[in-house]
Formats: structure tokens, sequence, C-alpha cells
């Protein structure tokens, strides 16, 4: 049976049954033309590749890393966890604009998913770190994040049972600064998320996606969003101008303060990112650095009049929004569910 688009691409059917109706007659006559010809399977030298499996992890540093990663020992008051923003339920991040810190401020920034960041190469909006080491350093001592400084936080461990008899076995010596991020970056590698549909398309499944994803692939690569969006992750490789053929508008909510709170002075007139990772994109909602949409088809559409200077037909819209819903993986053995409902 031929798929129809009515339920994944509209949101309000009463409202828009007449531009259902014309996207599926649309979308349905341009798949079966694209199927026709021959283009159902993926060609040689893709751009994006399958995610793949993490290599080899110590399972006690996984393990230790994972302890720390869910408890709010590592933040000065002990009342934040790096899950708190992380959700590893859901899809690595939380359905929220963007979180509130350790001193109450709210952050300039959505909360980028923590999944396959180990694949990412640019870590942050801002990119400016390439080492996990570094990250995870400058949340712990960031003042708004985790608030904490390593004077405090070793003895906190060290004075922990627990924790002391883990490090001594795990690294054979107590808890210091090297031990904590190494064991955090561990687990951090293992948060990988395979077996998406599209990774089982690229490894020669060819019917491990519709007619309609094919489409919304192919549109995908003749537009232009995979120059910035490759590799396996599908992004999180390279920095990139948002708004190259306009300004692409701005989250009023956002104040002055907030980005003065956030930016280094070097950025503050830029409007550079890192391309982010669409790896489980249909997950991670709210959207952009300032999650400013819930609508995953709204930032393609945001997306292709800022970066390609081009308003894209619904139709192409959704068939690449279906697309984007193939990245989809798995994490322990079981699909990623869907965040919970609620947006702040």
């Amino acid at each position: 049976m031929t798929p129809t688009l009515r339920g994944p691409c509209a949101t309000n059917r009463c409202a828009r049954l007449m531009w259902a109706v014309a996207a599926f007659v649309v979308i349905l006559a341009a798949a079966n033309s694209f199927a026709d010809e021959g283009a159902d399977a993926p060609s040689r030298g893709e751009a994006l590749s399958p995610v793949a499996p993490p290599g080899y992890l110590d399972p006690r540093k996984v393990a230790l890393g994972g302890q720390l990663f869910h408890d709010p020992i590592l933040s000065k008051r002990g009342m934040l966890s790096c899950s708190s923003c992380h959700d590893l339920r859901a899809g690595g991040t939380i359905a929220v604009r963007r979180t509130v810190g350790y001193e109450g401020r709210m952050h300039a920034f959505n909360a980028p998913t923590i999944f396959n960041v180990g694949n990412s190469h640019r870590l942050g909006w801002r990119g400016s770190t390439t080492s996990l080491a570094a990250q995870n350093l400058k949340v712990l001592l960031d003042p708004n994040l985790m608030g904490n400084q390593w004077e405090a936080l070793l003895p906190r461990l060290n004075a922990n049972d627990a924790y002391r008899n883990r490090f001594t076995a795990v690294y054979g010596r107590a808890a210091d600064a090297d031990a904590v991020l190494d064991a955090l970056v561990t687990f951090q590698r293992s948060l990988v998320t395979p077996d998406a549909p599209f990774d089982r398309y690229l490894k020669g499944d060819t019917t491990a996606i519709s007619g309609h994803q094919k489409l919304g692939y192919k549109l995908f690569r003749d537009y232009g969003c995979i120059s910035c969006h490759q590799g396996s992750n599908v992004g999180g490789n390279m920095l990139q101008i948002f708004g190259v053929f306009g300004d692409p508008g701005s989250d009023r909510s956002l104040t002055a303060s907030e980005v003065e709170a956030r930016l280094d002075d070097s950025d503050r007139s830029q409007d550079v990112f890192r391309v982010p990772s669409l790896r489980n994109v249909e997950l991670t909602a709210p959207y952009f650095h300032d999650g400013r949409t819930d609508s995953l088809r709204e930032a393609i559409a945001i997306m292709a009049k800022s970066q390609l200077g081009r308003a894209l037909p619904d139709g192409d819209i959704c068939a690449i929004e279906l697309f984007l819903k193939s990245l989809t993986g798995t994490y322990d053995g079981k699909a990623l569910a869907s965040p919970a409902a609620g947006r702040q």
C-alpha cells in the first residue's frame, strides 16, 4: 500500500486539507518517477555515512561516566546534572527553547543533543571547541552551567565512599580532574544511535525507507543541504553563517544581557554557528540556536530562505521532512522515543 502523507505532514487537517491533497499528488508522482528512473539505491561516493559503533570503550569507565552524567553532585549546589538538559530517554536534549542555568538565568542557546556527540568535530553552537574533554570542562566550570570548581568538586567526590571506591577500582587513584573528564567523555562516546532506517538504506536495504523519503533525500542533495550537513552525523563538522541570503530573524525574547553573557567579544557581531547534526532531528525540537520553532517543516522553510535564498514548494518541504525522519536511530537497543509533551 502506498503510504499517505496526511499523518506526518498535515498539522491542521481541517485548515490544510487542500494542501495535503495537493502535496500528496505531487510527491506521489515525483516518488514514482524517482523510482522509475532507477534511483532506488544509494550511489557511490555518498556524502553521508551510517552511524558506526564507537569501537571499544572500557565498560567500567562507561558505567562510571554514566553515573556522573546523571548525578547532580557535579553541580556546585547539587541541583543540576548533565541529564537535566540532555535527556537520554528522548532525543538527548529537552523540549524547551533555552534551558535555565545554575544562577537562574536563561541561556542564550538551545541545548543541543548529546547523542552521537563523539562523531562531531565541532562542539557547542559556536563550535569553539573540538575536544569533548574541553567541552565538558567548560560546562563544569561555567558559572551559569554547573558553576563548580575542582577545589570544591574533587573533595566532594572523594568524600563519597561509592565514588572513591569506583575511581580507585577504575583508575587506580582517587578522583582527579583527568579521571572525571575521562569518565564523562568515555560515557558520552558511547551515546551513539545506529540503525536508523536511513542507515539501513545506505547499507543496501532499499526497502528501509519509503519512496517519499528517497525523494526527500534527493531534494536534500539537489538543493545543496548536503554541502553543510554531511558525514555520519549529517552535520556537526563545520561552521556556517546563519542568514547567507538575508537576516533569518531572531527570537525576540532573547535579551541583550543574555547574549552578552554567553558570547565572546569576537562573536558579538557575527552570525556564525556550528552546523548542527540532523540525527534524530524529529525528536530534538525546538530548533535552531534560539529554539525559535517547534515545527520541523517550518525549520526547513527557514533554512531554505536564509541559506539557499529560495522558498521551497510545500511538497518539497514535506518530502525533505519525511527524509529527515528516517534519521531517527536506536539507543541501547531500543528505538528512540518522542520527547515529553510540553514546551517552555
